[in-house]
């Protein structure tokens, strides 16, 4: 099993931890089945890309289900291809069906997915809404107001 060395990401990714921890944990529970392999990626600050290759399916045996914290992708080959099958000498195209699940941390959503070229690309977006966006708060200078008031009663 090829391990994942966050790290990179981890120091300049604050308050991702758990987005990590999530993926981290996910690869280790499905150490048994690798298949389909997939890279992860980070494309800027907020936006990721899952990439899965996905050889020898088409776009509608593919199933991509966005829930909330929860991204599932699963592949269903056809009947029919059972029947345009020949006299293999060497079958090395894993085409048996498969479902990969991915864990995304709060305000993860899913952009887009792209099929080309027996990849599979899944754009992931993190949008923060803004009433829980960190605010500047300004700072005053002086004495507080109502210390000025206390003051007065007092004399």
């Amino acid at each position: 099993m090829r391990q994942f060395d966050f790290t990179p990401y981890r120091r300049s990714a604050i308050g991702f931890d758990r987005l990590f921890d999530m993926l981290e944990t996910s690869t280790r529970q499905q150490q048994g089945d690798n298949y389909p392999p997939f890279n992860l990626e980070k494309t800027s600050d907020d936006h990721y890309r899952i990439t899965l290759a996905v050889a020898g399916f088409k776009a509608d045996e593919i199933d991509i289900t966005a829930q909330q914290n929860l991204l599932v992708v699963s592949g269903r080959k056809g009947e029919d291809n059972d029947n345009q099958r020949g006299s293999f000498l060497h079958l090395g195209i894993a085409n048996r069906s498969f479902e990969r699940r991915f864990e995304l941390a709060d305000f993860v959503r899913v952009e887009a997915a792209n099929l080309a070229d027996g990849l599979l690309t899944i754009e992931l977006v993190r949008e923060v809404p803004e009433a829980m966006k960190p605010k500047k708060v300004a700072i005053a200078t002086g004495t507080p107001a109502g210390a000025a008031i206390e003051h007065q009663a007092a004399a």
